[in-house]
């Protein structure tokens, strides 16, 4: 199967020069602060304008591997609730995207809640928008995407306890690339503040407390999912070193502080 792209010239450049240089221009990397092998980060999705600073400072800091699973949002009601694609390739301007199906079988066969389905794929951007940069950075890199929607806690913790397994036993490093906006469309103080409280739950490693925390606080992070069962697979990983690298909102580009979109970009090791 191949994917074709749904937010190219919207989200970001559909002209290959245009894109590549605007990566290039997102990803500078600190030579006091060298790339270093993570097991999973967190990156927006919004269109390069806004979010792609934020996109590009986590990157700037990885040893990107060649195998990555990229845990995106299903934004749009169509599809399984829980979809993975387990083989074919997914165009962007740059060319193809290769999916990993070796992986992507010891994935599903792992955790049954993932079902094959291109439906749920067809249309979102969140997975969309992480290609274009690893195919500049990393070009011979496999990816498997994974999109999740309105899903139970349990469920995510499922999803989240599988990942870890195969990452465990992967011979090889695997990124596990999981990809959320945070607060979206309040004013920009109101998300600064909501966007602490769930980053604080990030960086203590708390699913449980994190997925609450969205919920008791009216916190609009569409990711939500995606970030329960990532920090899920990071606990039985037994990573313990996680870093808030950027944050920002759309405000910090648009100037317009009355109802924005709130990005983090971390890493976890």
């Amino acid at each position: 199967m191949l994917r074709l792209p749904a937010v190219a010239g919207r989200f970001y450049p559909s002209s290959p020069a245009e894109l590549t240089a605007l990566i290039h221009k997102y990803v500078v990397i600190d030579a006091s602060k060298p790339p270093i092998p993570v097991r999973a980060c967190l990156l927006p999705h919004a269109g390069y304008v806004y979010s792609g600073h934020v996109a590009g400072a986590v990157l700037a800091r990885i040893a990107l591997p060649r195998k990555i699973i990229v845990l995106g949002v299903r934004h749009y009601p169509r599809g399984e609730q829980a979809a993975i694609l387990s083989s074919g390739a997914w165009r962007t301007p740059l060319g193809d995207a290769r999916v990993d199906e070796e992986l992507a079988g010891t994935l599903k066969k792992a955790c049954p809640l993932l079902r094959e389905d291109s439906v749920a794929h067809s249309a979102e951007h969140s997975l969309e928008v992480q290609l274009p940069f690893l195919q500049v950075l990393v070009p011979e890199f496999t990816f498997v995407p994974v999109a999740l929607g309105s899903v139970r806690f349990e469920s995510l913790v499922q999803v989240g306890e599988a990942i870890g397994r195969v990452l465990e036993a992967s011979q090889e490093d695997v990124l596990l690339l999981t990809t959320s906006d945070l607060n979206h469309y309040e004013d920009d103080a109101t998300t600064r503040v909501k966007d602490r409280k769930a980053i604080d739950q990030l960086l203590a490693l708390n699913p449980r407390r994190l997925y609450g925390t969205c919920r008791d606080e009216a916190i609009s992070m569409c990711g939500l999912g995606p970030a329960v069962a990532m920090l899920t697979a990071l606990n039985a990983l037994g990573a313990n070193k996680p870093e808030l690298v950027k944050y920002a909102t759309s405000a910090d580009v648009s100037g317009d502080r009355s109802a924005v979109v709130g990005y983090a970009g971390m890493i976890f090791s």
